[in-house]
Protein backbone atom coordinates (compact mmCIF):
# COMPACT_ATOMS: atom_id res chain seq x y z
CA UNK A 1 0.00 0.00 0.00
CA UNK A 2 1.21 3.46 -1.19
CA UNK A 3 1.85 6.33 1.88
CA UNK A 4 -0.43 8.59 -0.31
CA UNK A 5 -3.42 6.08 -0.17
CA UNK A 6 -2.26 5.39 3.37
CA UNK A 7 -3.21 8.82 4.60
CA UNK A 8 -6.32 9.64 2.34
CA UNK A 9 -7.59 6.24 3.61
CA UNK A 10 -6.91 6.17 7.20
CA UNK A 11 -6.19 9.43 8.25
CA UNK A 12 -7.99 12.41 9.00
CA UNK A 13 -7.79 15.77 10.50
CA UNK A 14 -9.90 17.66 12.92
CA UNK A 15 -9.90 21.07 14.06
CA UNK A 16 -11.12 22.66 17.24
CA UNK A 17 -14.14 25.26 17.19
CA UNK A 18 -11.55 27.60 18.22
CA UNK A 19 -9.18 26.24 15.71
CA UNK A 20 -6.68 26.37 18.53
CA UNK A 21 -5.93 22.50 18.09
CA UNK A 22 -6.16 20.07 15.86
CA UNK A 23 -6.08 16.14 15.56
CA UNK A 24 -4.86 13.65 14.07
CA UNK A 25 -7.14 10.75 14.07
CA UNK A 26 -6.53 6.88 12.51
CA UNK A 27 -8.81 4.21 11.76
CA UNK A 28 -7.94 1.03 13.36
CA UNK A 29 -6.31 -1.10 10.57
CA UNK A 30 -6.42 -4.60 9.66
CA UNK A 31 -3.00 -4.82 7.57
CA UNK A 32 0.10 -2.52 8.49
CA UNK A 33 1.00 0.67 6.50
CA UNK A 34 3.78 3.71 6.47
CA UNK A 35 3.81 6.87 5.99
CA UNK A 36 6.56 9.74 5.75
CA UNK A 37 6.68 13.25 7.92
CA UNK A 38 6.18 14.57 4.54
CA UNK A 39 2.86 12.87 4.06
CA UNK A 40 1.43 14.05 7.44
CA UNK A 41 2.69 17.34 6.83
CA UNK A 42 0.97 17.54 3.27
CA UNK A 43 -2.20 16.10 5.04
CA UNK A 44 -2.20 19.12 7.20
CA UNK A 45 -1.60 21.69 4.74
CA UNK A 46 -4.83 20.10 2.46
CA UNK A 47 -6.70 21.46 5.86
CA UNK A 48 -4.72 24.84 6.56
CA UNK A 49 -2.70 23.36 9.33
CA UNK A 50 0.29 25.37 9.08
CA UNK A 51 0.74 26.40 13.00
CA UNK A 52 1.70 25.13 16.31
CA UNK A 53 2.66 21.46 14.60
CA UNK A 54 4.17 19.23 16.89
CA UNK A 55 6.87 17.66 14.41
CA UNK A 56 7.85 15.49 17.08
CA UNK A 57 4.39 13.74 17.17
CA UNK A 58 5.01 13.20 13.46
CA UNK A 59 8.14 11.28 13.73
CA UNK A 60 6.65 9.38 15.83
CA UNK A 61 3.28 8.39 13.72
CA UNK A 62 5.83 8.07 10.53
CA UNK A 63 7.82 5.61 12.66
CA UNK A 64 4.86 3.78 14.02
CA UNK A 65 1.62 4.23 12.52
CA UNK A 66 -0.07 0.79 14.15
CA UNK A 67 0.90 2.57 17.73
CA UNK A 68 -1.36 5.58 16.89
CA UNK A 69 -4.21 3.74 15.16
CA UNK A 70 -7.46 3.94 16.92
CA UNK A 71 -6.66 7.13 18.88
CA UNK A 72 -7.23 10.67 18.54
CA UNK A 73 -3.84 12.83 18.58
CA UNK A 74 -3.33 16.29 18.96
CA UNK A 75 -1.17 17.54 16.51
CA UNK A 76 -1.00 20.95 16.21
CA UNK A 77 -1.31 23.44 19.10
CA UNK A 78 -1.90 27.06 18.29
CA UNK A 79 -2.15 30.25 21.00
CA UNK A 80 -4.92 31.64 23.03
CA UNK A 81 -5.74 35.42 23.10
CA UNK A 82 -5.51 36.74 25.82
CA UNK A 83 -8.01 39.09 27.43
CA UNK A 84 -7.39 42.29 28.81
CA UNK A 85 -7.45 43.29 32.19
CA UNK A 86 -10.97 44.99 33.41
CA UNK A 87 -10.41 48.57 34.37
CA UNK A 88 -11.07 49.51 38.27
CA UNK A 89 -11.82 52.42 40.20
CA UNK A 90 -9.00 53.41 43.30
CA UNK A 91 -9.54 55.25 45.83
CA UNK A 92 -6.38 57.52 47.15
CA UNK A 93 -7.07 56.04 50.84
CA UNK A 94 -10.18 53.77 52.31
CA UNK A 95 -12.55 55.93 53.91
CA UNK A 96 -12.61 53.01 56.40
CA UNK A 97 -9.82 52.85 57.22
CA UNK A 98 -8.80 56.44 57.55
CA UNK A 99 -11.18 56.46 60.96
CA UNK A 100 -9.21 55.25 63.98
CA UNK A 101 -11.62 53.52 66.20
CA UNK A 102 -11.80 53.08 69.87
CA UNK A 103 -8.50 50.52 71.14
CA UNK A 104 -10.49 47.46 72.16
CA UNK A 105 -8.56 45.58 75.70
CA UNK A 106 -7.55 41.61 75.88
CA UNK A 107 -10.74 41.72 78.66
CA UNK A 108 -12.97 43.25 76.05
CA UNK A 109 -12.99 46.69 77.63
CA UNK A 110 -12.60 50.06 74.96
CA UNK A 111 -10.11 52.71 75.84
CA UNK A 112 -11.54 56.09 74.63
CA UNK A 113 -8.59 57.87 74.97
CA UNK A 114 -8.13 56.47 71.66
CA UNK A 115 -11.62 57.47 70.18
CA UNK A 116 -12.35 58.03 66.27
CA UNK A 117 -11.33 60.72 64.90
CA UNK A 118 -12.57 62.13 61.23
CA UNK A 119 -10.39 62.36 58.26
CA UNK A 120 -11.58 64.84 56.06
CA UNK A 121 -10.38 66.22 52.45
CA UNK A 122 -10.04 69.55 51.12
CA UNK A 123 -11.77 71.26 48.50
CA UNK A 124 -9.80 70.16 45.27
CA UNK A 125 -8.48 67.50 46.82
CA UNK A 126 -7.28 63.90 44.75
CA UNK A 127 -9.90 61.03 46.04
CA UNK A 128 -9.76 58.44 43.52
CA UNK A 129 -8.19 57.26 39.85
CA UNK A 130 -9.95 55.56 37.20
CA UNK A 131 -7.79 52.90 35.92
CA UNK A 132 -8.12 52.02 32.05
CA UNK A 133 -9.30 48.59 31.09
CA UNK A 134 -6.33 46.49 29.13
CA UNK A 135 -6.35 45.17 25.75
CA UNK A 136 -6.30 41.99 25.16
CA UNK A 137 -3.07 39.98 23.32
CA UNK A 138 -3.84 38.74 20.61
CA UNK A 139 -3.65 34.17 19.73
CA UNK A 140 -3.12 32.37 16.56
CA UNK A 141 -5.01 29.89 15.28
CA UNK A 142 -3.32 26.26 14.03
CA UNK A 143 -4.47 28.10 10.45
CA UNK A 144 -2.02 30.86 11.29
CA UNK A 145 -5.26 33.08 11.56
CA UNK A 146 -4.37 35.92 14.43
CA UNK A 147 -7.28 35.49 16.58
CA UNK A 148 -7.83 38.40 18.89
CA UNK A 149 -8.20 38.82 22.38
CA UNK A 150 -11.03 40.70 24.19
CA UNK A 151 -10.55 44.13 25.93
CA UNK A 152 -11.08 43.90 29.48
CA UNK A 153 -14.19 45.88 30.69
CA UNK A 154 -14.08 49.44 31.15
CA UNK A 155 -15.64 51.46 34.33
CA UNK A 156 -16.87 54.98 34.90
CA UNK A 157 -17.08 57.06 37.93
CA UNK A 158 -20.15 57.16 39.56
CA UNK A 159 -19.96 60.24 40.76
CA UNK A 160 -22.40 61.41 44.04
CA UNK A 161 -22.36 64.84 45.72
CA UNK A 162 -19.39 67.29 45.73
CA UNK A 163 -17.47 65.58 43.57
CA UNK A 164 -15.45 66.69 40.43
CA UNK A 165 -13.80 64.50 37.31
CA UNK A 166 -11.34 66.01 35.16
CA UNK A 167 -12.04 66.44 31.48
CA UNK A 168 -10.57 62.84 30.46
CA UNK A 169 -12.63 61.09 33.87
CA UNK A 170 -9.36 59.53 35.07
CA UNK A 171 -9.38 61.77 38.26
CA UNK A 172 -11.63 62.50 40.64
CA UNK A 173 -11.46 65.24 43.05
CA UNK A 174 -13.33 66.91 46.01
CA UNK A 175 -15.56 69.58 45.19
CA UNK A 176 -15.88 71.14 48.60
CA UNK A 177 -14.08 70.64 52.52
CA UNK A 178 -16.07 67.18 54.16
CA UNK A 179 -15.27 63.26 54.23
CA UNK A 180 -15.67 61.07 51.57
CA UNK A 181 -18.77 58.61 51.81
CA UNK A 182 -19.55 55.67 49.78
CA UNK A 183 -23.23 55.34 49.35
CA UNK A 184 -25.89 53.47 47.27
CA UNK A 185 -24.47 51.69 44.29
CA UNK A 186 -21.54 52.45 45.25
CA UNK A 187 -21.49 56.00 44.51
CA UNK A 188 -18.62 58.30 45.45
CA UNK A 189 -19.57 61.39 47.76
CA UNK A 190 -17.85 64.23 50.09
CA UNK A 191 -20.50 65.03 52.88
CA UNK A 192 -19.41 67.95 55.25
CA UNK A 193 -19.31 67.01 58.91
CA UNK A 194 -21.84 67.54 61.41
CA UNK A 195 -20.11 67.64 65.12
CA UNK A 196 -21.82 67.95 68.29
CA UNK A 197 -19.09 68.48 70.86
CA UNK A 198 -21.07 67.14 74.01
CA UNK A 199 -24.42 65.49 74.19
CA UNK A 200 -27.52 65.44 72.14
CA UNK A 201 -30.13 67.06 74.57
CA UNK A 202 -32.03 70.53 74.47
CA UNK A 203 -29.23 72.21 73.78
CA UNK A 204 -28.65 70.67 70.79
CA UNK A 205 -32.76 69.21 69.85
CA UNK A 206 -32.97 66.55 66.94
CA UNK A 207 -30.70 66.25 63.97
CA UNK A 208 -31.17 65.87 60.32
CA UNK A 209 -28.34 66.23 58.78
CA UNK A 210 -27.40 65.97 55.01
CA UNK A 211 -23.77 64.72 55.52
CA UNK A 212 -22.38 62.69 58.47
CA UNK A 213 -22.80 63.30 62.09
CA UNK A 214 -20.20 62.80 64.77
CA UNK A 215 -21.15 63.67 68.49
CA UNK A 216 -18.35 63.42 71.07
CA UNK A 217 -21.15 62.78 73.84
CA UNK A 218 -23.86 60.91 74.47
CA UNK A 219 -27.29 60.96 72.86
CA UNK A 220 -29.93 61.19 75.52
CA UNK A 221 -33.95 59.38 75.65
CA UNK A 222 -36.36 60.72 73.20
CA UNK A 223 -33.66 62.41 70.39
CA UNK A 224 -33.65 61.97 67.46
CA UNK A 225 -30.21 62.13 65.03
CA UNK A 226 -30.64 61.60 61.38
CA UNK A 227 -28.18 61.58 58.65
CA UNK A 228 -27.75 61.25 54.82
CA UNK A 229 -23.91 59.92 55.43
CA UNK A 230 -22.82 58.19 59.03
CA UNK A 231 -23.12 58.77 62.29
CA UNK A 232 -20.41 58.17 64.83
CA UNK A 233 -21.00 58.62 68.40
CA UNK A 234 -18.41 58.49 71.28
CA UNK A 235 -20.93 57.69 74.05
CA UNK A 236 -23.62 56.14 74.43
CA UNK A 237 -27.56 55.89 72.98
CA UNK A 238 -30.30 55.26 75.46
CA UNK A 239 -34.14 55.04 74.29
CA UNK A 240 -33.46 57.71 71.07
CA UNK A 241 -33.50 57.52 67.20
CA UNK A 242 -30.84 57.18 64.89
CA UNK A 243 -31.00 56.64 61.07
CA UNK A 244 -27.61 56.93 58.52
CA UNK A 245 -27.87 56.17 55.19
CA UNK A 246 -24.28 54.94 55.73
CA UNK A 247 -22.98 52.75 58.82
CA UNK A 248 -23.66 53.71 62.81
CA UNK A 249 -20.99 53.69 64.91
CA UNK A 250 -21.62 53.64 68.81
CA UNK A 251 -18.74 53.20 71.26
CA UNK A 252 -20.40 53.25 74.61
CA UNK A 253 -23.20 51.10 73.42
CA UNK A 254 -27.52 50.94 72.85
CA UNK A 255 -29.80 50.90 76.05
CA UNK A 256 -33.20 51.30 74.66
CA UNK A 257 -35.43 50.66 77.48
CA UNK A 258 -37.32 48.79 74.22
CA UNK A 259 -38.14 52.40 72.99
CA UNK A 260 -36.45 53.99 70.19
CA UNK A 261 -34.67 52.89 66.91
CA UNK A 262 -30.85 52.24 65.43
CA UNK A 263 -31.25 51.61 61.62
CA UNK A 264 -28.03 52.16 59.43
CA UNK A 265 -28.24 51.61 55.17
CA UNK A 266 -24.47 49.81 55.52
CA UNK A 267 -23.30 48.58 59.19
CA UNK A 268 -23.96 49.26 63.05
CA UNK A 269 -21.31 48.81 65.43
CA UNK A 270 -21.48 49.08 69.16
CA UNK A 271 -20.03 47.92 72.34
CA UNK A 272 -23.54 46.34 73.75
CA UNK A 273 -27.51 46.27 72.79
CA UNK A 274 -29.59 45.93 75.52
CA UNK A 275 -33.29 46.21 75.23
CA UNK A 276 -33.48 47.75 71.88
CA UNK A 277 -34.43 47.15 68.19
CA UNK A 278 -31.67 48.04 65.92
CA UNK A 279 -31.57 47.04 61.86
CA UNK A 280 -28.73 47.12 58.91
CA UNK A 281 -29.09 46.54 55.79
CA UNK A 282 -25.21 44.58 55.67
CA UNK A 283 -23.65 43.63 59.34
CA UNK A 284 -24.36 44.33 62.87
CA UNK A 285 -21.25 44.00 64.78
CA UNK A 286 -20.87 43.87 68.94
CA UNK A 287 -18.01 43.83 70.81
CA UNK A 288 -19.40 42.80 74.41
CA UNK A 289 -23.30 41.65 74.20
CA UNK A 290 -26.95 41.71 72.74
CA UNK A 291 -29.44 41.50 75.37
CA UNK A 292 -33.46 40.94 75.20
CA UNK A 293 -33.06 43.18 71.81
CA UNK A 294 -34.89 43.10 68.01
CA UNK A 295 -31.87 42.77 65.82
CA UNK A 296 -32.36 42.44 61.94
CA UNK A 297 -29.46 42.56 59.65
CA UNK A 298 -29.43 41.81 56.18
CA UNK A 299 -26.35 40.01 56.42
CA UNK A 300 -24.83 39.12 59.30
CA UNK A 301 -24.76 39.48 63.21
CA UNK A 302 -21.14 38.94 64.68
CA UNK A 303 -21.02 38.99 68.27
CA UNK A 304 -18.02 37.31 69.18
CA UNK A 305 -15.66 39.79 71.56
CA UNK A 306 -14.06 38.83 75.00
CA UNK A 307 -17.66 38.21 76.37
CA UNK A 308 -19.79 37.92 72.98
CA UNK A 309 -22.94 37.35 75.20
CA UNK A 310 -26.15 36.85 72.72
CA UNK A 311 -29.38 36.21 75.40
CA UNK A 312 -33.38 36.73 74.51
CA UNK A 313 -34.83 38.50 72.10
CA UNK A 314 -34.55 38.16 68.51
CA UNK A 315 -32.31 38.06 66.30
CA UNK A 316 -32.58 38.06 62.04
CA UNK A 317 -29.93 37.74 59.52
CA UNK A 318 -29.64 37.35 55.61
CA UNK A 319 -26.87 34.71 55.96
CA UNK A 320 -24.86 34.66 59.31
CA UNK A 321 -24.79 34.66 62.76
CA UNK A 322 -21.80 34.09 65.08
CA UNK A 323 -21.93 34.21 68.86
CA UNK A 324 -19.23 33.39 71.60
CA UNK A 325 -22.57 32.40 73.98
CA UNK A 326 -25.90 32.27 73.27
CA UNK A 327 -29.00 31.39 76.26
CA UNK A 328 -28.11 30.86 79.65
CA UNK A 329 -28.57 28.98 82.21
CA UNK A 330 -32.35 30.12 83.16
CA UNK A 331 -33.18 28.48 79.55
CA UNK A 332 -33.85 32.32 78.62
CA UNK A 333 -36.14 32.05 75.32
CA UNK A 334 -33.41 33.69 72.57
CA UNK A 335 -34.54 33.04 69.03
CA UNK A 336 -32.15 33.12 66.05
CA UNK A 337 -33.49 33.13 62.19
CA UNK A 338 -31.25 33.36 59.29
CA UNK A 339 -31.61 32.26 55.34
CA UNK A 340 -33.47 35.13 54.52
CA UNK A 341 -33.66 38.77 54.62
CA UNK A 342 -35.59 39.81 57.49
CA UNK A 343 -38.05 41.98 55.99
CA UNK A 344 -39.26 39.34 54.13
CA UNK A 345 -39.61 37.10 57.06
CA UNK A 346 -41.83 39.94 58.72
CA UNK A 347 -44.03 40.49 55.88
CA UNK A 348 -44.62 36.94 55.76
CA UNK A 349 -45.67 36.76 59.18
CA UNK A 350 -47.71 39.84 58.67
CA UNK A 351 -49.40 38.46 55.60
CA UNK A 352 -50.29 35.63 57.28
CA UNK A 353 -52.07 37.84 59.94
CA UNK A 354 -53.53 39.80 57.03
CA UNK A 355 -54.85 36.42 55.77
CA UNK A 356 -56.38 35.37 59.36
CA UNK A 357 -58.39 38.69 59.46
CA UNK A 358 -59.53 38.74 56.00
CA UNK A 359 -60.74 35.12 56.58
CA UNK A 360 -62.61 36.46 59.49
CA UNK A 361 -64.39 39.37 57.92
CA UNK A 362 -65.10 37.02 54.67
CA UNK A 363 -67.32 34.87 57.19
CA UNK A 364 -68.97 38.07 59.00
CA UNK A 365 -69.25 39.29 55.27
CA UNK A 366 -71.37 35.50 54.09
CA UNK A 367 -73.14 35.27 57.16
CA UNK A 368 -74.76 38.43 56.28
CA UNK A 369 -74.90 38.23 52.49
CA UNK A 370 -76.82 34.97 53.06
CA UNK A 371 -79.08 36.65 55.42
CA UNK A 372 -80.00 39.90 52.82
CA UNK A 373 -80.30 37.27 50.08
CA UNK A 374 -82.65 35.38 52.04
CA UNK A 375 -84.71 38.89 52.29
CA UNK A 376 -84.58 39.38 48.75
CA UNK A 377 -86.33 36.38 47.63
CA UNK A 378 -89.43 37.10 50.00
CA UNK A 379 -89.61 40.88 49.29
CA UNK A 380 -88.22 42.07 52.45
CA UNK A 381 -85.32 43.99 50.95
CA UNK A 382 -85.60 47.60 52.02
CA UNK A 383 -83.75 50.61 49.96
CA UNK A 384 -81.44 50.60 52.44
CA UNK A 385 -80.70 46.77 52.74
CA UNK A 386 -80.35 46.88 49.05
CA UNK A 387 -77.80 49.72 49.28
CA UNK A 388 -76.08 47.25 51.75
CA UNK A 389 -76.51 44.42 49.63
CA UNK A 390 -74.26 46.02 47.35
CA UNK A 391 -71.65 47.65 49.44
CA UNK A 392 -71.58 43.91 51.15
CA UNK A 393 -71.33 42.12 47.64
CA UNK A 394 -68.29 44.94 46.39
CA UNK A 395 -66.83 44.48 50.28
CA UNK A 396 -66.18 40.36 49.71
CA UNK A 397 -65.41 40.97 46.26
CA UNK A 398 -62.40 42.94 47.65
CA UNK A 399 -61.50 40.99 50.38
CA UNK A 400 -61.29 38.00 48.10
CA UNK A 401 -59.08 39.75 45.33
CA UNK A 402 -56.56 40.51 48.69
CA UNK A 403 -56.60 36.97 49.89
CA UNK A 404 -55.59 35.75 46.28
CA UNK A 405 -52.53 38.70 46.25
CA UNK A 406 -51.34 38.04 49.62
CA UNK A 407 -51.62 34.07 49.44
CA UNK A 408 -49.47 34.64 46.06
CA UNK A 409 -46.88 36.90 47.94
CA UNK A 410 -46.79 34.69 50.56
CA UNK A 411 -46.04 31.66 47.87
CA UNK A 412 -43.33 33.98 46.55
CA UNK A 413 -41.63 34.73 49.76
CA UNK A 414 -42.05 30.87 50.99
CA UNK A 415 -39.38 29.73 47.63
CA UNK A 416 -36.88 32.65 48.86
CA UNK A 417 -36.68 30.48 52.16
CA UNK A 418 -35.61 27.44 50.15
CA UNK A 419 -32.53 28.93 49.43
CA UNK A 420 -30.59 28.36 52.44
CA UNK A 421 -27.32 27.59 51.23
CA UNK A 422 -25.17 30.78 53.30
CA UNK A 423 -27.08 30.14 56.21
CA UNK A 424 -25.42 29.39 59.52
CA UNK A 425 -25.28 29.67 62.98
CA UNK A 426 -22.53 29.72 64.86
CA UNK A 427 -21.33 29.25 68.25
CA UNK A 428 -17.69 29.77 69.42
CA UNK A 429 -18.12 28.62 73.36
CA UNK A 430 -21.67 27.28 74.01
CA UNK A 431 -25.05 27.30 73.29
CA UNK A 432 -27.70 26.79 76.15
CA UNK A 433 -31.44 25.30 76.06
CA UNK A 434 -34.14 27.63 75.09
CA UNK A 435 -32.84 28.92 71.92
CA UNK A 436 -34.88 28.58 68.95
CA UNK A 437 -33.16 27.94 65.95
CA UNK A 438 -34.66 28.88 62.51
CA UNK A 439 -32.75 28.33 59.12
CA UNK A 440 -35.07 29.17 55.80
CA UNK A 441 -38.14 27.42 56.67
CA UNK A 442 -36.97 24.68 59.07
CA UNK A 443 -36.66 25.19 62.93
CA UNK A 444 -35.18 23.34 65.66
CA UNK A 445 -35.37 23.65 69.29
CA UNK A 446 -32.11 23.58 71.49
CA UNK A 447 -32.87 21.98 74.86
CA UNK A 448 -29.58 20.77 76.36
CA UNK A 449 -26.23 22.84 76.70
CA UNK A 450 -23.56 22.13 73.71
CA UNK A 451 -20.23 23.84 73.81
CA UNK A 452 -18.82 24.78 70.20
CA UNK A 453 -21.26 23.70 67.63
CA UNK A 454 -22.52 25.30 64.29
CA UNK A 455 -26.50 25.05 62.68
CA UNK A 456 -27.20 24.56 59.39
CA UNK A 457 -29.23 23.17 56.34
CA UNK A 458 -28.70 19.98 55.84
CA UNK A 459 -30.61 17.09 54.14
CA UNK A 460 -34.16 18.52 55.04
CA UNK A 461 -33.62 19.36 58.46
CA UNK A 462 -31.40 21.73 60.26
CA UNK A 463 -27.95 19.94 61.38
CA UNK A 464 -26.25 21.13 64.74
CA UNK A 465 -22.34 20.10 63.66
CA UNK A 466 -19.26 20.42 65.72
CA UNK A 467 -17.30 23.59 65.46
CA UNK A 468 -13.42 23.06 64.96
Amino acid sequence: MSSENAVDQWMTVELSDDKISAYLSILPMAEPITCTVKDLEQLLASHRVKFGVKYGILQQIAESVRKFAGKQTLIAEGERPQPGKDGEIRMIYDPDEAIRRPLEMDDGTVDFKEISRIMNVRKGQLIAERLLAGLGSPGRAVTGDILDGKNGKDVRFKIGKNVVADAEQLALYAAMDGMISITDRGKINVFPIYEVNGDVDYRIGNIDFFGSVVIRGNVLPGFKVKAAGDIRVTGGVESAELEAVGSIEIGAGILGHNKGLIRAGLNVKSSFIQDAQVEAAQDILVTHSIMHSQIRAGRNVICKGAKGLLIGGIVQAGEKVVARTVGNTMSTPTTIEVGVLPELRNELSALRAQLKVLAESLDKTDKALVLLDQMAVTGQLSPERMAMRIKLSHTKKQAIEEQAAAKERILEIERTLEDTDKARVEIISIVYGGTKIVIGRYTRFVKEVAPRVYFKYLDGDIAMLPNS
